[in-house]
């Protein structure tokens, strides 16, 4: 009886796969197969890849700063120190235009001039602006009259801060950034209580950094104006930027006006130029 268990339990050993087989020099095993080092080696490049291509992903929302971002725009849409030639054109619910030709003149942040060159009507007339002060001077008439941001010396729904633009970024602090497909939105909210908007919605483009529409608004969100930027063209001397400004306001219904920049080019002024005793003479400076 003892043999037959004996043959029994033999064959069924052999019976079984070599694989499964475990000889007297084979350890136990615990069921775990204990990897490679290649293969763990290899595991962590593909983890740290994934993780580096995770964070080279979220980079770019994360990484823009929206302060940058503005001052970035302000300089593509004009530089810091030109001069330019602009018509001004308000068109009337009948359709009547009226049209005025500007030379105009920037230096550094908050120095903005402009001289009326046409019609023969406004011809020698100018303004002036200093930070948040704005001045008008009217040839034969005296020494120039103040002014403010939200008036408008030649009518239309373009004010005077319109026509005498500074930096956004100078009178503007950027509250929200969001992306939107191929274009970015600034939330702009002013620093002072002078300033023409309470706030602003700005899109500007991915690829060129220019703004294509900006919603000017109440401290209650409430729409004031849209201006449009159209027709991007190439001034030379690297500027490139758009040469049409359009806007419409619900408060002005059927009401439109327009800004077409002729000419734009970088030129340094002395300070000299942006002075009340010197507005008479902005001629000269052409």
């Amino acid at each position: 009886m003892c043999s037959r268990l004996l043959k029994w339990a033999h064959l069924r050993r052999y019976a079984q796969p070599s694989s499964l087989r475990r000889t007297a020099h084979t350890p136990r095993s615990s069921g775990f197969r204990k990897p490679c080092i290649w293969t763990l080696f290899n595991s962590r490049i593909v983890l740290r890849a994934v993780l580096l291509g995770l964070v080279v992903w979220a980079i770019p929302a994360a990484a823009i700063d929206g302060t940058e971002l503005l001052r970035q725009v302000d300089r593509n849409l004009n530089p810091e120190s030109y001069e330019s030639y602009r018509k001004l054109i308000n068109i009337e619910p009948d359709g009547r235009k009226k049209e005025f030709t500007l030379f105009t003149v920037k230096k550094g942040r908050d120095k903005v001039a402009s001289l009326f060159i046409a019609p023969a009507s406004e011809k020698g007339r100018s303004t002036l602006r200093l930070g948040d002060n704005m001045w008008f001077y009217i040839p034969n008439v005296g020494k120039p009259i103040r002014i403010t941001s939200l008036q408008s010396v030649v009518g239309g729904v373009f004010n005077n801060a319109d026509i005498l633009h500074l930096d956004y970024a100078e009178e503007y602090t950027v509250e929200k950034l969001e992306e939107q497909g191929n274009e970015y939105l600034l939330h702009l909210k002013a620093k002072t209580k002078t300033v023409a908007y309470d706030r602003i919605r700005l899109w500007a483009g991915k690829e060129k950094k220019l703004p294509t529409k900006i919603e000017c608004l109440t401290e209650a969100s409430m729409l004031i104006k849209t201006l449009y930027f159209k027709d991007v063209k190439d001034f030379g001397d690297g500027i490139i930027r758009p040469a049409v400004i359009e806007t419409d306001s619900p408060l002005y219904k059927d009401y439109k006006s327009i800004i077409l920049t002729v000419k734009v080019k970088t030129r340094d002024f002395k300070d000299e130029a942006f002075t009340l005793t010197f507005m008479p003479n902005l001629e000269s400076l052409r």
